[in-house]
């Protein structure tokens, strides 16, 4: 492991420089289930909708824009590769059009939507699986040559040391997404707050999440109106922002790079805030 700032992504156009700022993934969700109430297809329109919502995104400071086709909430139904498929890539190949220089990820575990999205326009894959061995996603990355997210993920709950096993579970992933072919720098690591892990240990991920900057690889926080807020707060989905950009803040200052969020306007102040306590800020306005 290697605890130096990892190099600087581009990606159309956009210089991802790790370390400068925090950067924002906004979500757009086309599915009928999200569990955070975002899901585009109860939308008459699916596809002019999420075009609308990436416009509103983009406007209010997204850096990359995070399209996905299948729910991860808890209990979801499954969805078959050919209806992944029909949800996702209009949709990034309606977004590319509209915005051209906007990079775009694909949330998906499958090899085949993958593809697909890639082909539709989108630039990197976001993989809720990247840590399983088996994770089809990290050949695609790698004949591809675009960058790839490794997500931390487990099935059940059964940790010794949540920080330290997920850490090793990262160390292991990305060694083999190398070894498959994929360039080390265009690697990302996620820690998977709420995937296979209880509120308690996923609190614990988010107190030492300065571990995973050992690691070497830029970190993706995924926090948004997740669960654990909503078991801590006891409140539904739509009233947990003020939790998410308490983890926002929090996740800055133990160095996450990139945080995945619904609410783009409010998590930016909260970044902007937090990057100026963390990384340092001089006033504009004064010369000198």
């Amino acid at each position: 492991m290697s605890g130096s700032r990892p190099r600087p992504l581009i990606l159309r156009g956009t210089t991802f420089a790790w370390g400068s700022r925090t950067y924002l993934m906004g979500i757009l969700n086309v599915t009928p289930d999200s569990f955070s109430g975002d899901g585009l297809l109860a939308c008459g329109d699916p596809v002019a909708a999420a075009v609308e919502q990436a416009r509103r995104m983009v406007a209010e400071g997204a850096d990359l824009l995070d399209i996905g086709g299948q729910s991860t909430r808890p209990g979801h139904a499954p969805v078959t590769t050919a209806d992944e498929i029909a949800r996702v890539v209009p949709v990034v190949a309606a977004v590319r059009a509209a915005l051209p220089a906007m990079p775009l990820s694909v949330d998906t575990a499958k090899a085949a939507v993958a593809e697909a999205a890639l082909d539709a326009g989108a630039d990197v894959l976001n993989d809720v699986t990247g840590t399983d061995p088996d994770a089809p996603l990290v050949a695609v990355a790698a004949a591809r040559g675009v960058p790839l997210v490794v997500m931390h993920g487990r099935r059940g709950e059964a940790f010794t040391d949540v920080v330290g096993e997920v850490v090793a579970d990262l160390v292991a992933a990305l060694e083999r997404a190398v070894q498959a072919g994929c360039d080390r720098a265009s690697l990302i690591v996620d820690p998977g707050i709420g995937f296979g892990k209880t509120p308690e240990q996923n609190l614990a991920l988010l107190r030492d999440l300065g571990r995973l900057q050992a690691l070497g690889a830029p970190v993706l926080l995924g926090t948004s109106r997740k669960s654990t807020i909503g078991r801590v707060l006891d409140l539904p989905p739509d009233e947990r922002l003020e939790g998410t950009l308490a983890t926002t803040a929090l996740g800055i200052a133990a160095g996450a790079d990139m945080v995945r969020v619904h609410d783009v306007a409010a998590n930016l102040r909260a970044a902007r805030m937090a990057d100026a306590i963390v990384r340092g800020w001089s006033d504009p306005d004064v010369a000198g």
